[in-house]
Formats: C-alpha cells, sequence, structure tokens
C-alpha cells in the first residue's frame, strides 16, 4: 500500500547509491548476495536475543535489496537476477520472526501465525506473477499484485517489534490478519484477470 510512495522519497537515495557501487565493480548479484548474507546476520543476532542489533542488520538488508535493484536497472537486468532477489528476499522476510522466536519464545506462536500469512501474500503474487508475464512490470524483474501489506509496510511492522519486543504477539496477530486480507484481496484480483 505505501512501496510506492516509500519509492518516490528512497529511490533517490537508493540510485546515488547504485552509481558508488557500479564505480567500484559491484554487480546487482553480488549486491544481493551481500545483502543476503546481512540478513543472515540479522537472524543469528535475533535469535540471540539482540534485538537492536538485529533490526540494524536487516535496515542494511532491505536498503541492499533496493540498491541492487537500481543497480540492475542501470547495467543489464537479467532473469537470473529478479529470480534470485525474490527468493533471498522471502528467505529473509520469513527467518526475521523464525529467529526472533528463536530468542523470544514466549512469541513462538505469533511468529509462526505470521510465517504462514508470509506463505499466503508470497505465494499469492509471484503465481500471478507466472500466468501473467505481460503484465506491466513496474521497474521489478515480474508484475507485482499491490495489496494492503507490502514490503514497507513488513518493515515497519519489523521496526515497531524490534525496538518493542514486548508488543511481538500482539502486533504479530494483526498484522498476520492483515496479510490475509492482502492474500484475499490478491486472490480476488487475480480470479478477475485470468481465464
Amino acid at each position: 500500500m505505501l512501496d510506492r510512495a516509500a519509492r518516490r522519497r528512497f529511490d533517490p537515495l537508493l540510485e546515488r547509491s547504485a552509481e558508488r557501487c557500479i564505480a567500484l565493480g559491484l554487480s546487482a548479484n553480488a549486491v544481493t548476495w551481500l545483502g543476503f548474507a546481512i540478513g543472515l546476520l540479522a537472524m543469528l543476532a535475533l535469535a540471540g536475543g539482540h534485538n537492536l542489533i538485529g533490526l540494524a542488520l536487516l535496515l542494511v538488508n532491505r536498503a541492499a535489496d533496493g540498491i541492487d535493484g537500481a543497480i540492475a536497472r542501470r547495467t543489464q537486468p537479467t532473469e537470473r537476477g529478479g529470480y534470485l532477489d525474490i527468493v533471498l528476499d522471502f528467505i529473509v522476510y520469513s527467518g526475521v520472526p523464525f529467529a526472533f522466536a528463536v530468542g523470544h519464545p514466549e512469541h513462538a506462536l505469533a511468529a509462526a501465525f505470521l510465517i504462514f500469512a508470509f506463505v499466503g501474500t508470497g505465494t499469492s503474487f509471484l503465481a500471478f506473477a507466472i500466468f501473467k508475464p505481460d503484465a506491466p512490470k513496474q521497474g521489478k524483474a515480474f508484475h507485482y499484485l499491490g495489496g494492503l501489506t507490502e514490503g514497507t509496510e513488513t518493515i515497519a511492522f519489523f521496526v515497531l517489534v524490534l525496538l518493542f519486543p514486548d508488543a511481538f504477539t500482539a502486533a504479530g496477530w494483526v498484522f498476520g490478519a492483515l496479510c490475509w486480507v492482502t492474500t484475499a484481496g490478491r486472490i480476488a484480483a487475480a480470479m478477475g484477470a485470468l481465464r
């Protein structure tokens, strides 16, 4: 829901960062892998109960996710790069609540529900992209069906619960429910667009 507004605000910074990375000889895939490694470090920190370190690393991971796309658009976008980007993103997205639950087992049920909800949001737009490869891509590797909970909202949720970990259970159930609203909306949109 907020991704377009967030892109307008952050794209200039990401573009400047992409220029610097290109000047250093970094490819989009290299930044994707580097960002993923930082995401894994974020998960390790969260599993150890170090929420603020995990949050800082997660924000660097999310910045790398924006920079790799900016590099790809300036150089040579590839199907391999687009595939790698989305797969590693979802590993990090689902890994964060899992790692948080390892460090804070009292929140494990809400974390499991959140991961369950992420499967719904992820599959509902990725499956649509498979069947509608000619749909407008809007600067991405494939068409992205929007919804109530997109990347910006997910990052905001992670920031909230990592700053205030006691709120994870309540926030996780609410955000997971909103993810299911998004999934239902995407399924309805796909049913209307697919024959």
